[in-house]
């Protein structure tokens, strides 16, 4: 049976908008009202609103400017061969009180406004949890056979010359640059750590720019950054123990906790991630969960104990089965994000916290620049130099792995950035050191170039035994 077609008056355009209007506007306008005036009679949520509104628009207009300016600085600094992150890290100075806040106080306020600031610290900070993380996934164990001891060796050497001059330095400065509640052990053993550290992904940067990446001497200057590398951040969480703790019983208490986490992660979840390989490289999202919620569960029970979101967020890495197929596609979901965005947001973060004013014309505090200056490149260089000759390399071999280790880059800045957040660095020492990493990677490359050997693309070691020492 046909359903008979409704009949309808022809509505014109007018009685149209004068019904819509009554029936539809009118009705809104007044629900709108009241509910304003029932849930903020003084008006003030419509104010919060948009003070949150504009404190979005503010922070995504920020973001825009940071990565803008981190990436046209790294583009303009690879052209002169220098590693992208001395531009990345250059321009988060630019942007602050050092540079554009001193010239133009007004754009920094306009383009990275004080409301925003916590904002981009909190982003900047989970980028350097990440960062850390693929820093720990990059360590693959098996590049370390056949060269254990040799690595070991000059590694620690390298490490250990740096420390002792920083410390010696540190107690010579301490009436000047130890912050007055900080302990003068605390201040001290920081400094040297400061002094010691050397940026893997760097030094991996420039064996490729200077196509050493894959020879022998290449090998061994990674193998020595890998070792560098995890000895610098457990010796970072030693002195994070040390002075969050505070007492005897607190630092045991806090190393304790650590070493059972520790063995926990090694002697536990490492063999589980590995029987799990076959599932977590066939599952792509799969995996991708579990490497995110592994790191971040490390890296909140770390920053739980004391010894900083950092080092779980490394172990983790760690312990995560390398060069298999899933860590491939964790490090492919998290290095584009991590590192062109959050990264750049730390930069600026940092940069924010450099005045290099702060040194103004005060000659004793830029003579005190360059002797931190000149003790930490002398004590990596000659440290690592000497350590390799030792072992059995030629010189020119050694100084060139003393050049490479001399690269500080981003992991010196993470270093530093914690040390001025737990009150360990003051602001003046904080800046003499954030020049001394920009200084000290920014000679590393030229530096090569003038010891390579006329005519062959990568020197390389004499024959020496694969474990002596």
């Amino acid at each position: 049976m046909a359903v008979p077609p409704i009949r309808m008056r022809p509505l014109g355009k007018a009685r149209a908008a004068v019904i819509y209007l009554g029936m539809v506007v009118v009705p809104a306008l007044l629900a709108y009202y009241f509910l304003r005036r029932a849930d903020n009679p003084a008006g003030s949520g419509t104010a919060d609103a948009k003070v949150d509104s504009g404190t979005l628009a503010q922070l995504l207009m920020a973001i825009v400017v940071v990565v803008v300016a981190s990436k046209i600085a790294g583009r303009l600094v690879t052209r002169i061969g220098q590693p992208a992150v001395i531009g990345e890290i250059a321009a988060g100075i630019v942007l602050g009180p050092s540079v554009l806040g001193a010239l133009w106080p007004d754009a920094t306020g306009t383009l990275l406004p004080a409301s925003v600031l916590p904002q981009i610290g909190i982003l900047g900070q989970l980028g350097v949890v990440l960062f850390v993380f693929l820093a720990g996934l990059e360590i693959d164990a098996a590049r370390l056979r056949g060269q254990e001891s040799l690595a070991v060796v000059v590694s620690h050497v390298g490490i250990a010359l740096p420390f002792m001059l920083g410390v010696g330095l540190a107690l010579v400065a301490a009436d000047q640059f130890r912050p007055a509640q900080v302990g003068i052990a605390s201040y001290a053993i920081f400094v040297g750590v400061a002094m010691s550290v050397t940026a893997l992904p760097v030094l991996a940067r420039i064996l490729q720019d200077t196509g050493l990446h894959g020879t022998r001497i290449g090998t061994l200057a990674l193998t020595c950054a890998l070792v560098d590398d995890v000895t610098a951040w457990f010796l970072l969480a030693m002195v994070l123990a040390l002075v969050s703790a505070g007492t005897t019983a607190g630092v045991a208490m806090t190393v304790a906790l650590t070493a059972a986490f520790t063995a926990v992660l090694l002697c536990g979840v490492r063999p589980l991630l590995h029987r799990a390989r076959p599932v977590l490289d066939a599952r792509p999202d799969l995996a991708v969960l579990v490497a995110l919620v592994g790191l971040f569960a490390s890296a909140w029970f770390t920053e739980l104990i004391g010894v900083h979101a950092i080092f779980g967020a490394f172990l983790f890495g760690l312990i995560c089965p390398a060069e298999s197929r899933w860590s491939n596609r964790v490090r492919k979901a998290v290095v584009g994000l991590t590192m062109s965005l959050l990264l750049p947001l730390f930069f600026v973060s940092s940069g924010l916290r450099t005045e290099i004013g702060s040194l103004g014309l005060d000659a004793s505090l830029w003579a005190w620049t360059g002797v931190v200056l000149l003790v930490a490149v002398a004590g990596k260089f000659v440290g690592t130099a000497v350590a390799a000759r030792a072992v059995g390399t030629d010189w020119r071999t050694g100084l060139q792995i003393g050049t490479l280790m001399n690269c500080r880059g981003l992991t010196e800045l993470i270093v530093l950035n914690i040390g001025l957040d737990i009150g360990v660095l003051t602001p003046e020492l904080f800046t003499m050191l954030v020049l001394m990493a920009l200084v000290s990677t920014a000679m590393a490359a030229p530096l090569l170039a003038l010891l390579r050997r006329p005519g062959q693309e990568a020197p390389e070691p004499e024959p020496v035994a694969a474990g002596s020492g």
